[in-house]
């Protein structure tokens, strides 16, 4: 994929851009027919734009329509490969012209000033003055004479250049004399003593490896090209083409040729082949070579003039207050300083080793003898070996900045290695890195870079979407995967139907088995006791609706059993102080007391049936073989009988003074005597057993309101809870009596 993009894609869009600015010119019109990069002013050793190059050939015709393609190709190739070394060139030369630099060198200048009018103030200075007087003060107390010496050197030092250097922070950065003009000018002279030239001039030098660019890797290559070899060896068609390309004209480029004597030229240029296309493509990956080496080579020029600038700004701090006191802050003005200085080695280094590469690649092209294809491919991987002696280079130079550095802080305060030796870390430098490392950690490094490209989404995307291709089975792995992404959705799908059904047979059945012991579900208290089976599953409405549904109720009578159990929701008191169960049941009995002769009489029997039913289940009973008051029970039943009320037929002090099993039994016959009686009523609904249900509720509701609140409270002590009564509390039992 890569390749397919760089061979293809790449160009074809860079070929896309330029073409929209392509002009097929007239005959010495001079117009540039890739406007698009005549702005960059890039020139051959001739003075021929590159923007003005066109690739001579045979345009073909209506006669020719096999030619005409072949134009139509190679000349989309030819403008991309002219863009990109053209793009790539001038970056090179912007980047040591410093042209990006003066765009904004006035507003850092500003910005700078600013900053020291509010960083360097005098109370400022005599804060960190103190402190770095009581540092001195803290040394000499602690007898380290020499120490606090030396601080005080240092201290009248800072004192002594902090004015100079804030007067203007950015003067010595920024300015036609600063550091980075002086290392630009430095590496400079340098290149241009190593390509021959004795007096150069930093800014005509720069212009004149951009021409020695130009000719290396645009004029002769594209004379290959278009020719079979470089035509400049005879100098009347180099005339002849440096006119034809200066004009714009490629029909004028052939006739040239003709008219100089090369016809072995001119008939290249009349018979267009598929060989050149191939040459082309050559070119192409080599020209994109050279412009990953100028943008490498750009970024880092523009990054030490960049980290130049950025120390001057933080040597501010450090000469307004850090400077004056002990330990990281002056390392940290220290460092800032070391740093502005190699920026500038940095430009010179960077600058020379530019100009060793151009000399290189002049002497290449020198040597070749015409030879210039094997040139450039000899040249793009120089390009690469480049690329990576550039970084090596620039690790170096970090490694001897933080070196320096350290060796004058460690001057500073005055401190040494262990056992005398060279090395040791100073206040403020961090942990610098172990010099002469083995080559394991390297191994182990590059081991991580691969596993890290290997687990890396844009790797598995040009792997034709493959996870990890660099794993053992990683294409068995990927089809595997495609293959349960393709039934996961289904495989899901029947899961969930699996178990939807499970859970609709696990409801079926237990409405079922609920409402068999009542009718099953073709009797209206069948269906009520089905629904509450259903309730105590959890379930839904919808899901009780379905349930029901399926087992034969139809939707009418379903809708009247959702409407009645709705009914006895809201009619139940909301009173902690009354048993739940028995609360319900007796509003359920009451909803259909207060409802005679309605459409839903059925169900509202069904629902007071399964109320009842519940409240008997749920009403506590002692322990078996417990010992009850047995004449207790006996005047409850007998008051019952004879329909008198508990309240006057049973004294309150018998209520109190009844033990909890007691109260249990009589609660529970009350619960299993409203059971039977509504029960009776469900399956014959006559106002005469209607009357006797509510007869048997009225019993229940009178026990549950005189044993409410007593120590030995039938339903579980929750109501004596809810008023937070200890039941085993003698005055709380007597303090409730007196209450009730």
């Amino acid at each position: 994929m890569a390749v397919i993009f760089v061979l293809f894609v790449f160009p074809g869009l860079v070929g896309a851009v330029a073409s929209a600015q392509y002009q097929a010119a007239a005959t010495g019109s001079g117009v540039s027919q890739i406007d698009g990069l005549s702005w960059m002013h890039i020139r051959d050793s001739s003075g021929v734009p590159l923007a003005n190059y066109s690739f001579a050939t045979d345009h073909g015709g209506v006669l020719n329509p096999g030619a005409t393609i072949l134009w139509a190709i190679l000349g989309f190739l030819f403008i991309g490969y002219i863009a990109i070394v053209t793009t790539a060139i001038w970056l090179i030369g912007n980047a040591l012209s410093f042209q990006w630099l003066n765009m904004f060198s006035s507003a850092l200048t500003g910005v700078a000033d600013r900053l020291t009018g509010q960083i360097a103030t005098p109370m400022m200075l005599i804060t960190a003055a103190t402190i770095g007087a009581f540092c001195v003060a803290w040394f000499w107390m602690r007898g380290y004479h020499a120490k606090a010496v030396l601080q005080i050197v240092t201290m009248l030092g800072v004192a002594v250049l902090g004015p100079v250097f804030l007067a203007e922070p950015l003067a010595d950065v920024l300015s036609p004399d600063g550091l980075l003009s002086k290392g630009r000018d430095l590496g400079i002279s340098v290149a241009a003593g190593l390509n021959g030239n004795n007096n150069p001039n930093p800014n005509q030098l720069v212009t004149t490896m951009q021409r020695d660019l130009a000719d290396n890797f645009a004029r002769r290559p594209v004379q290959v090209w278009n020719f079979g070899h470089v035509v400049d060896e005879q100098p009347a068609c180099r005339s002849a083409w440096s006119a034809g390309m200066a004009a714009g004209d490629d029909d004028r480029v052939r006739k040239g040729m003709q008219s100089c004597g090369d016809s072995a030229a001119y008939a290249k240029a009349q018979n267009p082949s598929m060989g050149q296309v191939g040459t082309g493509l050559m070119l192409l990956i080599c020209g994109g070579i050279l412009l990953v080496f100028a943008v490498v080579l750009g970024i880092r020029v523009i990054k030490a003039a960049l980290d130049t600038i950025y120390h001057g700004f933080m040597s501010i701090f450090g000469f307004a207050a850090g400077g004056f006191v002990y330990g990281p802050t002056q390392t940290f003005l220290v460092r800032n300083l070391v740093d502005s200085i190699v920026g500038a080695a940095k430009m010179t280094a960077y600058t020379i080793f530019l100009g060793v590469y151009v000399l290189f690649m002049g002497n290449l092209f020198a040597q070749a003898k015409g030879e210039t294809m094997a040139v450039i491919v000899i040249a793009g991987t120089a390009e690469i070996v480049a690329v990576s002696q550039l970084k090596r280079l620039s690790r170096g130079l970090d490694r001897g900045n933080d070196w320096i550095a350290n060796r004058f802080a460690l001057a500073i305060q005055g401190g040494r290695a262990p056992g005398g030796g060279s090395g040791g870390t100073a206040l403020g430098m961090g942990t610098m890195q172990a010099r002469g490392g083995g080559s394991g950690s390297g191994l182990m490094s590059g081991l991580a870079a691969i596993n890290t490209a290997n687990t890396s989404p844009v790797v598995a995307w040009l792997a034709m979407r493959t996870n990890r291709p660099l794993d053992p089975n990683a294409r068995l792995r990927k089809q595997a995967e495609l293959v349960n992404m393709q039934i996961a959705a289904s495989r899901m799908t029947l899961h969930q139907q699996e178990e939807l059904l499970a859970a609709r047979n696990v409801l079926d059945t237990k409405a079922a088995s609920r409402a068999a012991d009542y009718g099953g579900m073709d009797h209206y208290v069948g269906r009520a006791h089905g629904w509450d089976g259903l309730g105590d599953m959890d379930a839904s409405y919808q899901g009780k609706m379905g349930s029901m549904n399926r087992l034969g109720v139809d939707e009418t009578r379903v809708g009247n059993i959702a409407s009645v159990h709705a009914i006895q929701k809201a009619s139940t008191p909301p009173n902690t102080y009354e048993f739940a169960p028995r609360a319900k049941a007796n509003a359920a009995l009451q909803a259909a007391v207060n409802r005679p002769g309605s459409g839903i009489m059925e169900e509202l029997a069904g629902q007071a049936h399964v109320a009842v039913y519940n409240f008997r289940n749920n009403a506590p009973r002692p322990m078996r073989d417990t010992l009850v008051d047995q004449f207790l029970i006996d005047d409850v039943n007998t008051a019952i009988e004879r329909g008198q009320r508990l309240d006057q037929a049973i004294a309150p002090d018998r209520w109190a003074d009844a033990d909890k099993a007691t109260l249990q039994t009589i609660g529970f016959n009350l619960a299993n005597n409203a059971y039977e009686a509504v029960n009776t009523w469900a399956f014959n609904m006559t106002d005469q057993n209607l009357a006797a249900a509510v007869d048997a509720h009225e019993h229940a509701h009178m026990f549950d309101g005189l044993t409410d609140g007593l120590v030995n409270d039938p339903w579980g002590g929750l109501r004596m809870r809810n008023l937070n009564i200890q039941p085993d509390d003698p005055f709380a039992q007597r303090s409730w009596r007196s209450v009730q």
